[in-house]
């Protein structure tokens, strides 16, 4: 997938890396290791811990590790103290902070977890003046017969290089020759499609799924093929193509193997999905087992353009109870106003149990795909909202500020 805006958001960074949050955790055990620990503990049995933003995922799992449950997280302010000594007047007063209709044993089964720690993302590597040489060892057409367009699954070898890349992020490619004022061509970005390891697991490949981008001039009418599309959809095995990267923070999997992960995509969005969705079910890599819940909602506009339709479908499957697919083929395919079928209809048909799933505090939402497809999902989780009794873009600012909300358009 290209992603234009992923050089804008390359060098950004989140309000969360600096921060420090409080636990409020009961349940710990009280042993020989835990009595060494210097915590205040109320009557009640809670145990204040301040945690920096990087560590979040590993408090959590020492946490559990100590059979201790995680009552609320609240970011650590003047008024509810620092290492721990959090009193009673104050903590009453600082109420977790619980989206709607969520019930306290929600609150309680789950942490909430991030999208990974921020010191721990690979960024330029490559850049644009020093590019990664790579070579191409597979391109194949994923655009079925019947289907619009071309899309294709290209594969490099990055065997010689230095190249590390986490699911989520993009990398730029520099495409051959020079522009109409003789300059060289400018890099594209295009999210990565597989996972940290490679198609072939074996951390010397990086894949990319990409579709030749084509439209007609606005004034003379002339087709025009864009410039980097069609050099990678052509580019022959064994050519050398040059790479720079990786960069992205906005869309990385939680570290979270329990997580919940909704994912809507609309066309060659769906590649930083492949890559999620292989990492959690088909490479079961010894550091990753996930045992979540993972959710795709898939728009495309004829079943012979649904991109990587048999493994999508034996993952299914395989996994029924962890993996779910639903299409939305909008040229084929009818909405309830008889209209074509949408991703933003197939979000309000299921509206009420996305709604549920993303009360849970470790739940996270993509969107990957055609700039304007957040206008439909917002609408339909409005509704639902609204139903609620809630305020869909206030919870929507929540996830957000809580690093849930994941959103790469072009």
């Amino acid at each position: 997938m290209y992603s234009p805006s992923a050089a804008a958001n390359s060098s950004n960074t989140t309000e969360f890396g600096s921060r420090m949050f409080v636990y409020e955790v009961v349940g710990l055990r009280q042993n020989e290791t835990t009595d060494k620990l210097d915590y205040p503990i109320r009557q009640s049995g809670s145990v204040f811990i301040t945690v920096s933003y990087s560590r979040m995922n590993q408090e959590m799992q020492r946490i559990n590790r100590m059979g201790g449950k995680i009552v609320s997280i609240q970011p650590l302010t003047a008024n509810n103290g620092a290492n721990g000594k959090a009193t009673l007047k104050t903590q009453a007063k600082a109420e977790p902070a619980a989206a709607p209709q969520q019930t306290p044993s929600e609150n309680k089964s789950k942490p909430m977890t991030q999208a990974h720690a921020k010191t721990d993302i690979p960024v330029n590597i490559y850049r644009p003046n020093a590019p990664l040489i790579g070579k191409c060892i597979e391109n194949y057409e994923l655009v079925a017969e019947g289907g619009i367009g071309t899309v294709r699954h290209i594969t490099f070898d990055t065997s010689d290089s230095d190249l590390r890349y986490l699911e989520g992020q993009s990398i730029g490619i520099i495409p051959p020759g020079t522009d109409d004022k003789g300059k060289p061509h400018k890099l594209r970005l295009y999210s990565i499609a597989s996972t940290r390891h490679g198609d072939k697991l074996d951390d010397k490949t990086v894949s990319l799924c990409v579709r030749q981008l084509e439209y007609k001039h606005p004034e003379t009418g002339e087709t025009v093929y864009g410039v980097c599309s069609t050099y990678l959809c052509n580019l022959p095995v064994d050519s050398d193509v040059k790479i720079t990267g990786p960069v992205g923070k906005e869309m990385l999997l939680p570290d979270d193997e329990e997580s919940t992960v909704i994912m809507m995509a609309t066309g060659t969005g769906i590649a930083p999905f492949r890559a999620y969705l292989w990492r959690m079910f088909k490479e079961q890599h010894e550091d990753y087992k996930f045992k979540g819940f993972a959710w795709l909602i898939f728009g495309i506009p004829y079943t012979a353009n649904i991109l990587y339709k048999e493994q999508l479908e034996e993952l299914q499957e395989k996994f029924p109870n962890n993996f779910r697919l639903t299409y939305a083929i909008s040229r084929e395919q009818k909405n309830p106003e008889g209209g074509r079928m949408y991703i933003q209809h197939r979000v309000a048909e299921h509206a009420e149990e996305l709604w549920n799933l993303m009360q849970k505090p470790n739940t996270h939402t993509y969107i990957c795909g055609l700039k304007g497809m957040e206008d439909g999902i917002d609408a339909a989780l409005s509704a639902q909202a609204e139903k609620q009794g809630a305020s869909w873009s206030q919870y929507q600012k929540q996830m957000k500020r809580e690093g849930r909300w994941h959103v790469e358009t072009y």
